[in-house]
């Protein structure tokens, strides 16, 4: 039976994804924590920013050993976010608004409370007995192989029940499913497309590339005490001393991603965007989004972490730059500076006290790069970390690792709506919210930062409106010009437009002279930029200025 596409937009490309970890969102029953209908009523705030559509952290039935990313139900939701009466109401409220909506999946694992799981370990020759990844220990008793957890220790779990070891790429309480089963595969499809029927425009998949290992088991080669410049992995985590060429991003994994878009693709206006760990992650991400050998389409969009570390400085992002533009061919990259995993980027890039100008020019970086963007909340604040006590903490990374590394609850606390409630306008009232209220922030809130003109929040509102108009920086190439030690620029051209982009990633004044053929016919107005200025064949910077301009 041959399968008619259904019609896509592109919307995506160069599209803007709002990312909304519903915990920390909005609260609408004052219980302190975040849920569906507190993200229903706080929705225009994102329409207002220009976002084109929101990515929703899970929300589904979880023993929230992992915060939602331990599912033990793909298809409902969890009763501390609300109902799927709600999720339907979210839903057609972001429509309305003008916003497409996009679940987080995580099916590289699901919690060890799902009945699959309760079922295939319950013996070695039920139905489900194959549907995770087990396996005989050495004649010494010890695991299988030399496969270590993100979160820390061996990837492998001793199960008394099978008196066999199951794979966990995270907690123990997240067992790895089975990719190499076709009954899995077509679970994951079932699970897909019931939220396809449910209405969802897309998905963000979390861990994509993890879904297959490799059959035989075979050890990882070592790769030596980390130097910490692996920005996906801490150089406390030994995680990091391995080169993961046998645990995750298998060659079947391709095979699998070509059968999902097939599905997505019977679906209008869909689409999918994949978070990718990896040695090398924007290799990875070029091979998912690229079309198979075959011609088949595999993800519309990944990310990978090399935006997501501490380097930032001109020739750091030079060199991001062209490793991508060397690996990219037909695949499309989703950039983020900041999300639920990472420290926020005011604090990672910045230090305790960011330059406002910094956090301009990181806006207007990922903002005009060749692909489409993840905003997560609160980087339109430009929240800073949140400093977490030892006993506040809820992440179990962090609480494995503390204190050299302290974990992801940083980045997660309640957003602040509303500078002098006493909550923030969180929601939670007298409660006691899942994470502390961050004080550093109240100065920060949306209402105080609505009332200045001035504000960030105004700036990426301006930042957004403006890029719409310029096709260049939505679909267009991308040619960098020579590496500069303090300033990043680059051409962005599509049909007869060619804009130049530049940006002084340093605390100094800069000066850049511009190649042969890259006169400055005009400064684009109505970015927000500022801080630059041409000079003959020459461009000034101010300390962390930004310039957009239309080149003869």
């Amino acid at each position: 039976m041959t399968i008619v596409k259904a019609p896509n937009s592109g919307w995506w490309r160069g599209g803007v994804i709002y990312q909304i970890y519903p915990r920390s969102f909005a609260d609408s029953n004052g219980d302190g924590i975040g849920d569906l209908p507190g993200i229903t009523r706080r929705l225009e705030h994102v329409a207002k920013l220009g976002a084109d559509a929101v990515w929703l952290s899970p929300f589904f039935k979880s023993p929230m050993k992992d915060f939602g990313y331990d599912i033990s139900d793909y298809r409902d939701v969890d009763p501390m976010f609300g109902t799927l009466a709600d999720f339907k109401a979210l839903v057609e409220r972001a429509h309305a608004l003008g916003l497409k909506v996009m679940v987080d999946q995580v099916y590289s694992h699901s919690s060890d409370q799902h009945p699959w799981f309760v079922e295939s370990r319950a013996s070695r020759d039920n139905p489900k007995a194959d549907w995770y990844v087990w396996a005989d220990p050495r004649p010494d008793g010890t695991p299988p192989n030399n496969w270590l957890s993100i979160f820390g220790g061996s990837a492998w779990q001793w199960d008394t029940r099978r008196r066999q070891y199951y794979l966990h790429n995270f907690l123990a309480s997240q067992p790895d499913l089975n990719f190499h089963n076709e009954q899995v595969q077509q679970a994951v499809l079932d699970c897909v497309k019931f939220w396809l029927d449910f209405g969802v425009d897309g998905y963000r998949l979390d861990v994509v590339n993890f879904y297959f290992h490799d059959r035989e088991l075979r050890d990882n080669p070592a790769r030596g005490e980390p130097d910490g410049s692996d920005p996906a992995v801490p150089a406390t985590n030994p995680y990091g001393w391995q080169w993961h060429r046998f645990d995750k991003s298998r060659p079947e994994n391709l095979v699998f991603l070509q059968r999902l878009r097939a599905l997505l693709d019977q679906y209008p206006d869909t689409t999918m965007v994949g978070e990718i760990g990896d040695d090398d992650g924007l290799a990875r991400v070029a091979e998912y989004t690229a079309g198979g050998p075959d011609g088949q389409a595999r993800l519309h969009m990944a990310y990978c972490f090399d935006l997501l570390g501490t380097p930032h400085d001109a020739p750091y992002l030079h060199k991001v730059f062209s490793r991508f533009a060397e690996v990219v061919g037909s695949g499309w990259p989703c950039w983020a500076i900041t999300n639920h995993d990472i420290p926020r980027v005011a604090t990672r890039w910045g230090g305790s006290h960011p330059p406002p100008g910094l956090l301009r020019a990181a806006a207007a970086l990922q903002l005009s790069l060749r692909g489409s963007a993840c905003i997560y909340q609160g980087d339109e604040l430009g929240l800073p970390e949140a400093e977490i006590a030892f006993e506040d903490l809820q992440d179990p990374y962090g609480i494995a690792m503390w204190p050299e590394f302290k974990g992801r609850d940083g980045c997660r606390t309640p957003m602040p709506w509303e500078a002098s409630a006493p909550d923030l306008g969180f929601g939670s009232g007298a409660a006691r919210p899942w994470l502390p209220l961050a004080e550093a922030h109240r100065a920060l809130a949306v209402d105080r930062q609505e009332a200045d003109p001035g504000s960030l929040l105004h700036h990426y509102r301006q930042l957004l409106a403006w890029r719409r108009t310029q096709p260049a920086l939505l679909h267009g190439e991308m040619d960098l010009l020579p590496v500069h030690p303090q300033v990043l620029a680059y051409v962005r051209r599509h049909e007869s437009q060619r804009v130049l982009c530049a940006f002084n990633f340093s605390a100094d004044a800069a000066v850049l002279p511009l190649p042969a053929g890259h006169a400055v016919a005009e400064l684009l107005s109505g970015s927000g930029a500022r801080g630059a200025s041409v000079q003959g064949a020459e461009l000034h910077f101010e300390p962390h200025g930004v310039l957009f301009a239309r080149l003869a």
